[in-house]
């Protein structure tokens, strides 16, 4: 049986893209020296942030399928099921890519 991931307050789960392993040259890029991709697909965003006034704070303008660039450095890598998922905070969130 899957298991769903579903993210908590401003949490947003996205899939990483991968880095690229041969450069538009046609050198090859070994694991050490690639760099950590800084965008990722959405897979699902949480609720909403609480505020002080007991209201949440809704991120409307990103949903399930949306590719997006976040901070580097952040985040949490985790493995559920075998697959490979990064939990960042709505505010790690730099920019929306779209085509």
């Amino acid at each position: 049986m899957a298991t769903s991931v579903v993210p908590v307050t401003d949490h947003i789960i996205l899939k990483a893209v991968e880095a690229e392993e041969i450069t538009s040259s046609g050198l090859i890029i070994p694991d050490s020296a690639k760099e950590a991709p800084q965008h990722g697909h959405v897979v699902a965003v949480g609720p909403g942030k609480p505020l002080e006034s007991g209201e949440v704070q809704t991120f409307d303008d990103l949903k399930a399928g949306d590719r997006v660039l976040y901070q580097k450095y952040t985040g949490q890598e985790v493995a559920v099921d075998s697959e490979e998922y990064i939990i960042i905070r709505f505010q790690d969130v730099l920019a929306k890519l779209e085509d």
